[in-house]
């Protein structure tokens, strides 16, 4: 059971203070898993694995060092960030990155955008997060996993400003091409669905995981 908690726009900083509040809460047992959904105003965040080259200077956004697993992505309005504060000990010998990529895009399905994941090859960079067929970037992961407890998830682009992908290596790929659920939409003229029914998709799949 995964308990979710609607936040609404929440500055970075203040996130990362109140999720560790959150993974004290859930290792002493004051609080079962729990999802919880937010955005952030524009930032990027980058892992320790980032190259210095990938983020350029003049990017006019706060850059921020984080104690996740990956390397540089953004967020911002129009996002869907889902930061999990769940048990590894509890769910058993599961991976949980690949659970919440099969959690993904399970509610992607179900909101009619197919999506798959994909394999690292050997020595390659890591293709970790949730991509369309044709291998177009939908929804980036970077997780932490720390006395059994895990922090960080995930950032789903459902209709940002995708212009700032363009302005440095994103997740250490040189040549990846990022997309959005708007972008997709359009494609198929059809709607974009609303804040409210990404976030009813994405906590139903992983409650079902």
């Amino acid at each position: 059971m995964i308990e979710r908690v609607d936040l609404g726009e929440v500055e970075y900083h203040d996130a990362m203070a109140r999720m560790d509040g959150w993974r004290e809460e859930r290792r002493t047992g004051q609080a079962g898993d729990r999802l919880f959904l937010l955005s952030h105003p524009p930032v990027i965040t980058y892992g320790p694995r980032t190259d210095p080259a990938d983020i350029p200077d003049d990017l006019g956004v706060p850059t921020v060092a984080v104690d996740r697993g990956g390397f540089a992505t953004y967020h911002g309005p129009g996002q869907l960030i889902g930061y999990l504060v769940v048990s590894v000990h509890d769910r058993g010998p599961v991976d949980i990155v690949r659970w919440l990529e099969h959690g993904l895009i399970a509610a992607l399905d179900s909101l009619g955008f197919p999506a798959t994941r994909r394999d690292t090859p050997p020595g390659a960079t890591s293709l970790v997060g949730v991509w369309t067929p044709d291998h177009r970037k939908l929804a980036s992961i970077g997780m932490r996993i720390r006395h059994g407890i895990t922090s960080h998830g995930f950032a789903l682009n459902v209709d940002p400003n995708m212009s700032i992908f363009e302005r440095f290596t994103v997740c250490g790929l040189h040549d990846v091409t990022m997309t959005s659920l708007s972008r997709l939409a359009a494609e198929a003229g059809t709607d974009t669905p609303t804040d409210a029914a990404v976030r009813d998709a994405v906590s139903a799949a992983l409650a079902a995981k």
